[in-house]
């Protein structure tokens, strides 16, 4: 029986492993594999530095598997570049990867080469959706709309006014429906202006207005 172990990764804390693991780990058993230990990491597929990631292939080094499998191969690298870094170190160790989505199994040479070819496309694809991105934001603000969040529809003043009046942050939230980081905000910002209100007017810094 081949020892496979199961590697995971989704982006953030709102997305579950579980989704992944409900495939894998019955496609380990149809296959007749072993599962003999499960890495997971929570964490953007752009950063280089993965903890789930690093302990599979030191553990791929010490020959405690055969195989690695994997939802989708895009769940494993973040580029073309450290995906073929990555296959080259497991084909040197004679560890297939396999990936569900993709169908895919790099043990043969065909495998291989098409995992690649679809790290390939899909990196792609990736590069496309944050161009498109980029073209929606420009053409936005050419439009003249607003782009990101909101500006909270709040009494600014009162805010910063009942916060200097020794109100707790919790209670300013609560009355103006805001979060406590928004009275921080908003208090921050107060200030930051109060300042540079002063070195206008005076050409000194605020605690140098009154010498």
């Amino acid at each position: 029986m081949k020892r496979v172990v199961i590697y995971t990764r989704v982006s953030s804390v709102d997305q579950n492993h579980a989704t992944q693991l409900c495939d894998l780990r019955p496609l380990a058993t149809a296959r007749g594999y072993e599962i003999v230990g499960e890495y997971t990491d929570t964490i953007s597929g752009t950063k280089a530095k993965r903890p789930g990631l690093d302990k599979l292939m030191a553990d791929a080094r010490r020959g405690r598997f055969d195989g690695v499998l994997l939802w989708a191969f895009d769940r494993m690298a973040r580029s073309v570049k450290h995906f073929l870094e990555v296959l080259d170190e497991l084909n040197h160790l004679n560890i297939a990867l396999i990936s569900f989505r993709e169908n895919i199994d790099t043990s043969g040479p065909l495998g291989r080469a098409m995992i690649v070819i679809v790290a390939a496309i899909s990196e792609l694809e990736r590069s496309l959706i944050v161009e498109r991105v980029k073209s929606g934001m420009r053409r936005a603000r050419l439009e003249g709309r607003t782009i990101g969040r909101a500006r909270l529809d709040v009494n600014r003043k009162q805010v910063v006014e009942d916060r200097r009046t020794g109100m707790s942050l919790t209670q300013v939230a609560r009355k103006h429906s805001i979060s406590r980081a928004s009275v921080c905000r908003i208090v921050k910002e107060s200030n930051q202006n109060s300042y540079l209100a002063a070195f206008t007017s005076t050409g000194k810094p605020a605690y140098q207005a009154g010498a």
